[in-house]
């Protein structure tokens, strides 16, 4: 035998005859997990970048024998420009990626 079983008078109807509307949202949410995902994946990258360019930096100078100073300054220099770039791109894709998005939602309507 089967129960129905009372719904609380503040939840939210959820209608699930409508499968379109349904996937809409569906596809919204991964879609908006999926742009977060990807931020934080292309930070991990620019940060990688900026550590392995810094430490080649420096290797080849202490391999080369320059001063110290110099290699940690060239080293420094990399870092912040390569860090700075990297987030620069991170950043362009982004308002592109947006500026794409709201022109086909223009050219749709």
């Amino acid at each position: 035998m089967r129960r129905h079983t009372q719904i609380h008078p503040d939840q939210l109807p959820l209608d699930l005859t409508d499968e379109q509307a349904l996937e809409r949202i569906i596809a919204a949410r991964v879609a908006e997990r999926a742009e977060a995902a990807s931020f934080l994946w292309r930070f991990r990258l620019v940060c990688i970048e900026t550590v392995l360019m810094a430490a080649l930096v420096a290797i080849a100078g202490s391999i080369l024998g320059q001063p110290a100073m110099m290699v940690l300054r060239a080293t420094v220099l990399i870092a912040v420009s390569c860090f700075a770039s990297g987030l620069l791109l991170i950043v362009l894709s982004a308002w592109s990626s947006r500026l794409l998005a709201r022109w086909q939602r223009w050219r749709a309507s």
